[in-house]
């Protein structure tokens, strides 16, 4: 009887142990259906036309995109061929930022990449565009930033260089580092 005893704990033993094994095993796994399910977007909207506003009533930024998809669980929505309208909050001149793509985050912020373009719609302002690979936005502070090379086209000159913040509601411009400028004169 002892000896069925042990025999019978043995073989529970072993039962114990592969199904801990099995079950050890299967929570390594991750099952492809609950990734699939997060790189899916929640929903996509295809020539999107949006116009926020801020709490007072003016409008902030408008914005326009081929394509949006938006991901809840992910907390972000990605855009193709984005084009922003910028308002500052002092009343002044509106600003477009295009890009190929852009990411907007939950925050607020936006990061735009591939042939991002900065352009002033007052035909009178000093800087008329700004050209670069990646910009950053913060649509609450309407503060563009980047680390990237830059161009910047103005009036009757074209200057290169990297690092740029751009405080569109006080029309201040940093260049952390200046390369080039080449000034023109428009012969009439």
């Amino acid at each position: 009887m002892n000896r069925l005893y042990r025999l019978s704990a043995f073989v529970l033993f072993l039962c114990f142990i592969t199904y801990s094994v099995i079950q050890w095993r299967s929570k390594e796994i991750t099952d492809p259906t609950v990734i699939d399910q997060q790189l899916e977007p929640d929903f996509i909207a295809e020539s999107l036309e949006s116009s926020v506003y801020n709490a007072q009533g003016k409008l902030s930024h408008v914005i326009k995109a081929q394509r949006m998809e938006h991901y809840a669980e992910l907390e972000f929505t990605h855009f193709e061929y984005p084009q922003y309208t910028l308002f500052p909050k002092n009343n002044a001149h509106s600003w477009q930022i295009t890009a190929k793509e852009a990411t907007l985050y939950n925050n607020n912020r936006v990061i735009l990449e591939t042939r991002v373009r900065l352009v002033a719609t007052n035909k009178n302002s000093l800087i008329q565009e700004i050209n670069c690979k990646y910009l950053e936005l913060d649509l609450n502070s309407n503060i563009i930033s980047s680390n990237q090379t830059v161009m910047i086209q103005g009036k009757d000159f074209i200057m290169y260089g990297s690092g740029l913040i751009v405080d569109l509601n006080t029309r201040q411009m940093t260049l952390t580092e200046h390369v080039q400028t080449i000034y023109k004169k428009d012969i009439y």
